[in-house]
């Protein structure tokens, strides 16, 4: 089997993800094993990979290769989400471009673009996270509007009605003008905005009197019903019961009295507009005022705006800003600085707006989902410092605004059949809707055609939260042996910014729907940020294109690249160098590979001891290795788990036994050794496939030749084994000593192909199990312990152990004892150096802890040189 020079991971990625597609390794059936689950947190039907994707995805990945190689029966769930705002944003702009108005269209014919525009687009991220090398169940793909995926969620809906636990209210909620629809609060961010603080002149109605109030919205004045006073304050007592004029409106406003009213904040009196700001609307209800909405749904002004009408409320803010200048109505403004609230998905400034909705009591609801994270830890977050962030979001939980005045979604199941607003009736579909309704009128002629439908659609989120049992049929059918074997899931890897949107809503959902958990642990990975720590975005310009990096440094070596810089929770400052490491990494263990089946083998030598001592050493390493990773594994520690295996496989395994283990140019290797060398080389290919998953596949197959049933994907995790750990605190000892023997082969211009003798006085009593290996490593004829020290040698020691290389013509005895005398009186002079700043009370005082320890170090470092080269100027005299 030719083996190439280099690793190609573009000839190979292809080539095996469809080998393992072809063999079925992804799909999962309920069988006598113990599952393992995840569910993807499933992308934006419209989106392409980004680099958070790209983390995200890799980690489960790695945890359902890992999984597999475990024994569990590992299914992970993939499947996109509808996303209504971002998904009908791009449909509308689309239609536009091509000269269609969305308000033109009947809800079936847009309906018909949204669905052309998802079977044309909607497929395009789960292909790209086919290159990335994810071992999803692709034959378990949802979509959050599939047949099945939308009847659950009506189903959930009309359950959740007829519990008492939705209603319809008339409420202030947040209005996206751009998206011309409601948000919940928790997709609103707040953003501290310059902007200005208007101060407007109110004339007080029969007589030259004005009482002035501050505004940052001075459009809003069309929308004033009220001026409020406290009436504690002295300043306003003359006004009480009298009325005042809006300007430019010209409208008479009652004055009335609240102490809700902060007498100390600003001029101490208020406009009042309750249809646009949620504590305006409260004190118009208590004291029964009109409401007037002054905004349409775009945000422009409406027939209440006047000669504004049809203009945009920002626009309309500069222009009345002057006319009010300009009839004496706005004594003065000033810069302002204040918190603006945006919409998560399109960043439109939001408007508050009342508007009939449907709500989702939240209140009993949520109880469970506090208690199983904050109380009895039956579902863990890692890092748990999320468990803060979890607490405040449920804990201050409002009722869940769940409609939105959108298309694309699932359409609200509610039916109304008459003219006022509580004429209507819940149910999963219009023959079961036209039953409830013939008995509510108790008319029994009532037809199908007399009913209809709410228009508005179900927020996203109202159809993501049921993902972990929707996917599995587990609301429709609870008792099917899919949902009843996969759920609940195990793992939920995602980011910390949809902790509540997401997250707490399923396991909200969870106990409600199966009195279960969803999931039994979530893993919150970080953000990728690049180098300056900006948040990578498209605007920017500073997100690399994920597909380019594959390309680029192969799938393996992006993966490793970020995942060993990923630790849970913490933001990732991306660089390409992570991948090109990943690269290195790959070329790495090629090579190595490559080197072990470029030996010849022979059964007629008899094994070193030296390789005998090395495999029993790497053994040791590997099992004390896999002991760690699999720590680092339970504490969701993954890229500690990737770090651990990295160093074995480069450190330990590349640069110490191969070494240890090679035979001499153009000899042959035993066979004992050659065997137990492959075999730590697929032990190596095991632990390292749930991270790199092609190259290892690769070379197992380049190992020997395998059955479909001996894939490296469906391999056995390697079983853990007690280990010697003595033995390996007795080679890293082993390998200062090595590393002294080769500083003075270097230093001394000694060519490794010449062989050297070495003699020790063994102070510490070291263990001399590994002499062979240093004898080997070193290029060393004959290792002596001796009682004296060696003349007419070069020494080192390793702690309190000396040893000595007799030079043996190897050297000029003159020019060793010039330069190590000069070595020797610059390290006098550095330590005088470092000793003076010790000596000084002042700075011994005053310097931080570490400070005066590295000079300590340093002292130390310096004295022990010193003696070495005494020791070895002695020797050559």
């Amino acid at each position: 089997m030719t083996i190439p020079s280099q690793f190609d991971a573009k000839a190979i990625e292809q080539k095996w993800y469809d080998y393992w597609m072809k063999n079925n390794y992804f799909h999962s059936e309920p069988d006598h094993r113990t599952p393992y689950t995840i569910v993807i947190p499933p992308p934006n039907v419209t989106g392409v990979l980004h680099m958070g994707h790209m983390l995200n995805n890799t980690i489960q990945d790695v945890l359902i290769r890992r999984a597999r190689l475990k024994g569990f029966n590992a299914c992970w769930v993939p499947g996109t989400d509808h996303a209504s705002i971002a998904t009908e944003a791009k449909v509308v702009d689309k239609l536009k471009k091509e000269g269609i108005n969305k308000n033109d269209l009947s809800r079936e014919e847009f309906l018909k673009h949204a669905w052309e525009w998802t079977d044309k687009y909607g497929g395009t991220i789960l292909e790209q996270l086919k290159q990335l090398g994810c071992s999803c169940d692709w034959d378990r793909t949802k979509f959050t509007m599939d047949p099945d995926m939308s009847a659950s969620v009506i189903k959930s809906f009309v359950d959740l009605y007829n519990k008492g636990m939705i209603y319809r209210g008339y409420r202030m909620v947040n209005w996206d003008p751009e998206a011309k629809t409601t948000l919940s609060d928790e997709e609103v961010n707040y953003e501290e905005q310059q902007g200005k603080l208007y101060f407007l002149k109110y004339k007080i109605e029969g007589s030259e009197e004005f009482l002035t109030i501050a505004t940052t919205r001075p459009e809003t004045i069309f929308g004033d019903t009220a001026i409020c006073i406290n009436p504690n304050d002295e300043r306003f007592t003359h006004l009480k019961g009298k009325k005042a004029i809006v300007p430019i409106a010209g409208r008479v406003i009652p004055i009335i009295e609240d102490e809700y009213v902060d007498i100390e904040f600003g001029t101490g009196c208020l406009k009042v507009t309750p249809a646009h700001d949620v504590n305006d609307k409260a004190l118009g209800d208590k004291h029964n005022l009109e409401v007037i909405d002054i905004f349409n749904d775009d945000a422009s002004l409406n027939s209440f705006g006047l000669h504004y009408q049809g203009k945009d409320r920002f626009v309309v803010r500069e222009e009345i800003a002057k006319e009010l200048e300009a009839n004496g109505s706005l004594p003065k403004t000033e810069i302002h600085l204040n918190k603006v609230g945006t919409s998560e998905r399109t960043k439109a400034v939001i408007e508050p707006r009342l508007s009939d909705q449907w709500f989702l009591k939240m209140e009993e609801l949520v109880k469970p989902a506090i208690k199983a994270v904050l109380e009895t830890e039956e579902i863990k977050l890692y890092p748990k410092k999320f468990d803060n962030t979890y607490r405040h979001w449920l804990e201050n939980i409002r009722d869940w605004n769940i409609s939105r005045q959108l298309w694309w979604g699932q359409q609200i199941p509610a039916y109304y059949y008459g003219d006022g607003k509580e004429d209507f009736v819940v149910a999963e579909n219009s023959e079961d809707a036209l039953v409830l309704a013939q008995k509510a009128t108790g008319k029994a002629d009532l037809k199908a055609e007399d009913l209809r439908q709410d228009v508005d659609a179900l927020d996203t989120w109202f159809s993501s939260w049921l993902w972990p049992m929707a996917v599995f049929g587990g609301i429709l059918e609870p008792e099917n042996k899919d949902f009843k074997y996969y759920y609940p899931t195990n793992d939920l890897v995602t980011g910390p910014d949809i902790l509540f949107f997401w997250v707490a809503r399923m396991i909200i959902a969870g106990y409600e729907y199966t009195g279960e958990k969803p999931f039994n642990n979530v893993y919150l990975t970080g953000l990728v940020r690049d180098k300056q720590r900006r948040k990578m975005s498209k605007s920017l310009g500073n997100s690399p294109d994920p597909l380019g990096l594959i390309e680029k440094f192969g799938a393996d070596g992006v993966r490793v690249g970020l995942l060993l810089s990923a630790s849970a929770g913490n933001d990732i400052m991306f660089d390409e160098e992570l991948c090109n490491q990943g690269k290195a990494f790959s070329n790495k263990i090629w090579n190595a590979f490559k080197l072990i089946k470029g030996w010849e083998v022979s059964d007629a030598i008899p094994q070193p001891e030296s390789s005998k001592v090395a495999i029993e050493w790497y053994e040791a390493k590997l099992n004390q290795t896999l002991a760690e990773i699999e720590d680092n594994f339970e504490k969701y520690r993954i890229s500690d788990a990737l770090m651990g295996i990295y160093k074995l496989v480069w450190d330990d395994f590349c640069s110490w036994f191969l070494e240890m283990i090679k035979p001499a140019y153009q000899q042959p290797i035993d066979s004992v050794t050659f065997a137990k060398a492959i075999e730590m080389l697929e032990n190596n290919m095991k632990l390292l496939h749930p991270f790199m998953p092609f190259l290892t596949e690769e070379i197992w197959h380049l190992i020997k030749e395998r059955s479909t049933e001996e894939a490296l994907i469906i391999s056995t995790w390697p079983e853990s084994k007690l280990f010697n750990a003595d033995l390996i605190a007795d080679f890293e000892t082993t390998i200062e000593v090595i590393s002294g023997v080769r500083s003075i082969r270097k230093d001394k211009n000694i060519p490794f192909k010449d062989t050297i003798e070495l003699k020790a006085i063994n102070n510490d009593k070291f263990s001399t199990y590994f002499d062979s290996v240093i004898s080997k490593l070193g290029n060393i004829t004959s290792f002596e312990y001796v009682s004296e020290k060696v003349d007419s040698a070069l020494s080192f020691r390793v702690k309190s152990n000396e040893y000595f290389i007799p030079i043996a013509g190897n050297i000029n005895v003159d020019e060793e004892i010039a330069k190590l005398t000069e070595e020797l009186n610059y390290i006098k002079e550095f330590l005088k150096s470092v000793q003076v700043k010790l000596s000084n009370e002042k700075f011994v005082a005053n310097a931080k802890a570490e400070i005066i320890e590295n000079e300590r170090k340093k002292e130390a470092d310096a004295l022990s040189k010193i003696a070495t080269i005494e020791q070895s100027l002695a020797s050559l005299k």
